[in-house]
């Protein structure tokens, strides 16, 4: 059997799947280690599986305030992360992660792992790219909703041209953050990079997979070569052995299904007042609600919400999630994911990064709707929520792509090919 390093860092949403997908390679028979933050490290060994701390640490539960709102700015959050929270600790995260695969078969990376290339290309080791979001790939013919210039996406009718032009644009405005990739590379005697390493250069020549749903994001013909979308693999454990709260399960049980507030680990730390406005939007429309508030807590609710409404800090997505009867989140890919398999129709309130994207791919499918994090007033919410509540054309469409989600097993295809790659073989 195979020793595989499954290298990853950032929030839960990044985390999961590599979990899900370590999971059950073991149980396979290989030696599994996950490379990530010195964070995760009780929660993946409770799960049994090896780990390797690598550098920097940026789980958003180590941020501080003001670093949270700049790495989790709509706009500017991706660029203040990757050239003030990644790209100066490179050399370090490229230490950590050159020990950790020594001896080993099969490298599988995260895309914000910028190093991780370079371990591969310095130990001559075979590794595959994996990107859990289809906006990742950039895709002329599919271009995502880019934060930074949302306005962008209004051209996409125009076909792949534009879009082209302004990827290019955007690779060229970007090249000069990679600095320190290009300095590290000098270094460990490596030539310099053919491809940007932001992009292009993420994408390993032996493969990349797309754990997500084809529904979710179809394959285009500029993706990179030796792509496959294998489905989402789901892990929604907060520790090993944990499920649904007992009172939970008895108060989803005791009357109509509820509306699901969450913000799900990241932009949870940062809500505003969305739990608020959530509060006040389901007793106006006379609905029964669940609020999911992170493992901070939001105490100014405690204590004073109705007896139809229950406030909690995180539930198993893939428990509560088909007991609702509307999901009302942030659109994170994992968030997202959960939502599509239960069947259940979704409220996006996008808060950051890939999230509008995600939130697009979601109302294009039928089954969703869009409010933007400054306009999510009650009045606003109520209006999409009656909407998502009363056309039952959102209900079906929902069940109807969640039994579909529910037919793919991502998780079988993902492991079936990291395998097929531990053991030399190409997609």
């Amino acid at each position: 059997m195979s020793r595989i390093v499954l290298a990853t860092a950032g929030s839960l949403g990044d985390l999961h799947p590599y979990l899900a997908v370590g999971i059950e390679l073991k149980a396979r028979g290989h030696e599994v280690v996950i490379a990530t933050m010195e964070s995760y490290r009780r929660k993946i060994q409770g799960e049994n599986l090896g780990f390797a701390a690598i550098r920097p640490d940026i789980a958003p539960q180590e941020y501080s305030p003001e670093v949270y709102r700049k790495a989790n700015d709509l706009r500017t959050g991706s660029q203040y992360m990757v050239r003030e929270m990644v790209m100066p600790y490179v050399g370090e995260m490229y230490a950590d992660l050159l020990e950790a695969c020594r001896g080993a078969d099969l490298l599988v990376i995260h895309p914000v792992l910028f190093a991780a290339p370079l371990v591969a290309e310095k130990l001559k080791l075979r590794w595959i790219s994996v990107t859990l979001t289809p906006g990742s790939f950039f895709s002329a013919y599919d271009p995502p909703v880019m934060p930074p210039f949302p306005r962008l996406h209004s051209i996409r009718h125009l076909g792949p041209l534009p879009s082209r032009w302004v990827f290019d644009l955007f690779r060229r405005l970007t090249r000069s953050w990679m600095k320190p990739i290009d300095d590290l590379r000098r270094s460990e005697g490596l030539a310099p990079a053919v491809q940007h390493p932001l992009h292009n250069g993420m994408y390993s020549p032996y493969g990349t997979l797309g754990w997500f749903s084809p529904i979710f994001g179809a394959h285009q013909p500029d993706w990179p070569a030796n792509t496959q979308a294998t489905g989402f693999p789901f892990y929604d454990r907060l520790e090993a052995g944990r499920t649904m709260a007992p009172a939970l399960a008895e108060f989803c049980e005791r009357g109509m299904p509820p509306i699901i507030f969450t913000l799900g680990t990241t932009a949870v730390m940062d809500p505003g007042d969305f739990y608020h406005i959530s509060v006040e939007a389901a007793m106006k429309l006379g609905c029964r609600a669940v609020l999911l508030t992170g493992a901070f807590g939001n105490s100014r609710l405690r204590g004073t919400l109705p007896p139809n409404i229950f406030f909690g800090d995180y539930a198993p997505y893939s428990e509560l999630f088909p007991r609702a009867s509307v999901i009302v989140h942030q659109g994170g890919v994992g968030t997202t994911a959960q939502a599509m398999q239960a069947g259940v129709p979704m409220l996006v309130i996008p808060f950051m990064h890939d999230q509008p994207d995600n939130a697009f791919r979601a109302k294009r499918l039928g089954i969703g709707r869009i409010i933007h994090r400054d306009r999510y007033t009650v009045d606003a919410a109520v209006t999409n929520l009656r909407a998502l509540l009363e056309n039952p054309e959102y209900g079906r469409r929902a069940r109807e792509i969640g039994a579909r989600v529910r037919k793919e097993d991502g998780l079988k295809v993902a492991c079936d090919a990291v395998e097929k790659h531990a053991s030399g073989q190409d997609l």
